[in-house]
């Protein structure tokens, strides 16, 4: 939910709005207006309400795709332990809430019309906060984000009386494998026009199953799989915290490789080690020595390697989920990320000797890299 349409939203009732503000809320405002922001990936839709005559000046309108439909994400997830009854979105809401994560105040969940009237965090994100920034600033703000991804990975690891959704599900190995698959689906055979050969498609498979099989062998935290500059919203000294309800459990490498190799932002390198040297510190900090060895903490190299690996098939996977949204849902605004997402894992591919045969048999379907 970043810039704002001039257009006000055609299918929201001014009037059921209107009293909703007056009789549901835990104050009473008078609504001015109601614009609609510019979305995300999703099917969800966004409004800022601007509002008179209450202790807060506007707040965000979140409008569910299909009201009865939540259950199940946009994306694949590993299967659960149990049915959800609840929308993930306030489910994990509720979790990161016990834990003091700087997510949103939820005001009013209007269920039957599947609006959500939630605190306004504001229009700026990280990643608009560092376009134009100093260094200084912007290793401000990224270790800003370090500090709150240690809080989610150490606090919210921990269940809660909320039965949070997230500690039913996790990255396992059908999962890795589903989002590498969607990036041969999508970032190699329908941006590419023509299909991989089975002399490239079959060794590259087998190396995606090793990837996979390593990253599972690694202890799990609260993963929001999607920390990345676009989902943290600069609010004046906070950090606020969205788009958290595909949260599930997952190694500690994964927020890092989304906030780190980020499709929108490439950080200086020196900035990237600077900052993994401080999430293990503070990691280190929190944790019992015997934590510290199984998540690497006191190896910087063995470390870096799962970042890097983990970075891989994160981006991968991003890079087609870019390609998707485009032809499946007619939004080509991520398209323009899906050289630097490559790059990425082109030098990733060539910093690992092991890694070569899978640059060899990509390579020839990738333009980014020729």
């Amino acid at each position: 939910m970043t810039r704002e349409n001039s257009q006000t939203a055609s299918s929201i009732n001014p009037s059921s709005l209107s009293s909703t503000l007056q009789g549901n809320l835990p104050f009473s405002s008078t609504l001015k207006r109601c614009e609609a922001l510019d979305g995300d990936a999703s099917n969800r839709r966004y409004f800022r309400l601007h509002l008179a005559g209450g202790p807060v000046e506007s707040l965000i309108l979140m409008q569910l795709a299909d009201p009865e439909g939540f259950k199940a994400s946009e994306e694949a997830v590993s299967e659960s332990r149990g049915d959800i009854h609840e929308l993930p979105f306030l489910n994990v809401l509720n979790h990161l809430q016990t834990v003091d994560v700087s997510v949103p105040r939820l005001y009013f969940f209007d269920e039957p019309a599947g609006l959500l009237f939630l605190e306004d965090f504001g229009d700026v994100t990280l990643a608009q906060a560092c376009q134009g920034a100093s260094t200084v600033t912007i290793e401000r703000l990224y270790r800003q984000a370090i500090d709150g991804l240690v809080q989610l990975h150490v606090q919210a690891s921990v269940p809660s009386k909320t039965s949070c959704l997230a500690f039913s599900r996790s990255f396992d190995v059908p999962l890795y494998l589903w989002e590498f698959e969607h990036f041969l689906e999508y970032g190699i055979v329908v941006r590419g026009g023509k299909p991989m050969c089975s002399e490239d498609s079959i060794p590259v498979r087998e190396e995606f199953q090793k990837i996979a099989e390593w990253l599972v062998e690694q202890p799990t935290v609260f993963t929001h799989r999607d920390y990345h500059s676009r989902n943290l919203m600069v609010d004046g000294e906070r950090l606020g915290v969205i788009d958290f309800q595909d949260a599930l459990l997952g190694p500690v490498t994964y927020d890092l490789a989304s906030l780190l190799r980020d499709s929108y932002i490439a950080l200086d390198e020196s900035l990237v080690d600077i900052l993994l040297d401080h999430y293990r510190e503070q990691m280190r900090q929190a944790l019992s020595s015997s934590q510290h060895v199984a998540m690497l903490l006191d190896d910087a190299d063995a470390f870096r390697r799962l970042f890097d690996f983990t970075s891989i098939q994160r981006n991968l996977k991003a890079a087609g989920r870019f390609v998707y949204i485009d032809r499946v849902k007619g939004n080509p605004n991520f398209l323009a990320s899906i050289p630097r997402t490559l790059q990425n894992v082109h030098a990733n591919l060539t910093k690992y000797p092991q890694l070569h045969p899978l640059l060899t048999h990509l390579s020839p379907y990738v333009p980014e890299w020729r």
